[in-house]
């Protein structure tokens, strides 16, 4: 019923990009620590780089897990779904590593064309992955279900903080939510929170 691939050709790329979403996952390495799943989307937020690279545009959330745990251990997973025609469910399982606007490569894979719905203001990495395995399922037991459209809520919430306070609102929300993970792994390299 499977497929492992030797890459993402053309073919499965066009299939990723007309999906509406895609999930991430990555746990630390510690038998306590939380496992992270989190939505992510739209689509065009995710570009296939080549055969066995791929990366995604990771904006600003009330957590950090992702990033945590990728410069924890750097494992990822990441799982897309069909909710419309025929039946599949794609993992890309790989390496992962963060890359921040103050990375020099930055600039040259936000050049990559990637939707950018929330804005420059709400972006905080780039995560780009490393493939080691590329491999399909059935996805008979994913639900039928249409798309209708993608929230407004993070490109709205951006733009009232910057309303609010600028660019330094921002920053101290970073600050107070995504300096470590859930388990006090070091996400983002930030100074800590002004009280």
């Amino acid at each position: 019923m499977g497929n492992v691939y030797d890459g993402i050709d053309e073919r499965l790329s066009a299939w990723i990009l007309r999906q509406p979403m895609f999930f991430v996952a990555t746990a630390p390495l510690s038998a306590d620590g939380h496992v992270n799943v989190s939505p992510k989307g739209p689509i065009g937020t995710f570009r296939v780089l080549g055969p066995r690279e791929v990366a995604y545009v990771d904006y600003v959330g009330s957590g950090a897990e992702t990033i945590a745990h990728l410069r924890e251990n750097g494992r990822i997973v990441m799982m897309i779904c069909a909710f419309e025609g025929p039946p599949r469910i794609l993992r890309l399982h790989g390496r992962g590593r963060v890359v921040t606007p103050d990375d020099a490569e930055y600039a040259a894979l936000l050049a990559r064309g990637f939707d950018d719905p929330a804005g420059p203001e709400a972006r905080r990495a780039i995560i780009v992955a490393t493939l080691t395995r590329v491999a399909d399922s059935c996805g008979f037991g994913v639900p039928l279900m249409r798309h209708e459209g993608h929230r407004h809520h993070l490109p709205a919430w951006a733009a009232s903080k910057l309303r609010s306070g600028g660019e330094e609102a921002l920053t101290e929300y970073r600050r107070r939510n995504n300096r470590e993970s859930i388990d006090g792994l070091p996400a983002l390299d930030l100074p800590a929170p002004v009280d």
